[in-house]
């Protein structure tokens, strides 16, 4: 005869994404599901041709086994908000390496960067194998591409644009000229959905930018410091226009060593 399953105790909790990952508001509260990881390992087989190890997917599937294992989800559950607004990995090339960045409902879960080979005779200096400002900018169009433009995002551009030009005027039609004028008017914007994104205004940064150098500690002290005084949270956003130019600061500081 089969026995029933142990009652879990009630005060026992699942393994949330807050857990796990940097991630607020409801996703952060939910519980990761195994769908949810399935989801997040066919996106990484797709875009990487394999599933990291000890990557999102990898993170994911140890918690939602963890979960399944104790009665607290189902074997073919989905977390709503993964479900509806669903998960994604993409990826942003650049000479010599690739920023990869995954999310899960539009939220920043990991970023990463991965060398890629380069063409002979193009690495004398190592100097390609460096990550830009302007790219840093780039991938932050996929990392963060649906967000509205708000006043801090425009000023982490702004300084990013003038660490990348070495030049305190802002360029009229530039990115960070761009960047001011969509914040203005996302703020009486009333339509979430007539609201100027970031992809619109990041996309191809690098060949907008009067000038670009590779991205410094440096660089992302003054990018971080100007997001930070401009989000009435005093936060850095996850996956934002600082937190890229942090990750290719680390990623240039690596190659160096």
């Amino acid at each position: 005869m089969s026995q029933e399953q142990p009652k879990r105790p009630q005060d026992q909790d699942p393994i949330k994404y807050g857990d796990v990952f940097d991630v607020s508001g409801d996703l952060a509260q939910k519980p990761v599901a195994p769908e949810d990881a399935n989801m997040m390992q066919s996106a990484e087989t797709r875009v990487l041709g394999q599933t990291v190890p000890g990557g999102v997917a990898a993170s994911m599937q140890s918690a939602a086994t963890l979960n399944e294992r104790a009665g607290l989800v189902g074997h073919r559950d989905v977390t709503g908000v993964a479900g509806d607004r669903g998960v994604t990995v993409t990826e942003t090339h650049a000479p010599g390496r690739r920023i990869v960045t995954e999310s899960v409902a539009g939220q920043v879960v990991g970023q990463y960067v991965e060398p890629t080979p380069v063409e002979s005779g193009r690495g004398g200096t190592g100097q390609e194998s460096k990550i830009t400002i302007g790219e840093a900018l780039e991938a932050t169009a996929h990392t963060v591409g649906d967000k509205a433009v708000e006043q801090s995002d425009a000023a982490a551009i702004q300084a990013a644009e003038v660490r990348a030009t070495g030049n305190n005027v802002i360029k009229p039609g530039g990115v960070a000229a761009t960047a001011q004028s969509a914040a203005a008017y996302n703020a009486d914007c009333q339509r979430e959905e007539d609201k100027i994104k970031m992809s619109d205004i990041l996309s191809g940064a690098t060949a907008k930018l009067a000038a670009d150098k590779a991205a410094t500690r440096e660089d992302a002290g003054g990018v971080s410091g100007a997001e930070v005084r401009n989000n009435p949270g005093a936060t850095v956003t996850p996956g934002g226009v600082a937190a890229s130019v942090a990750a290719a600061a680390r990623l240039n500081e690596s190659v160096n060593i």
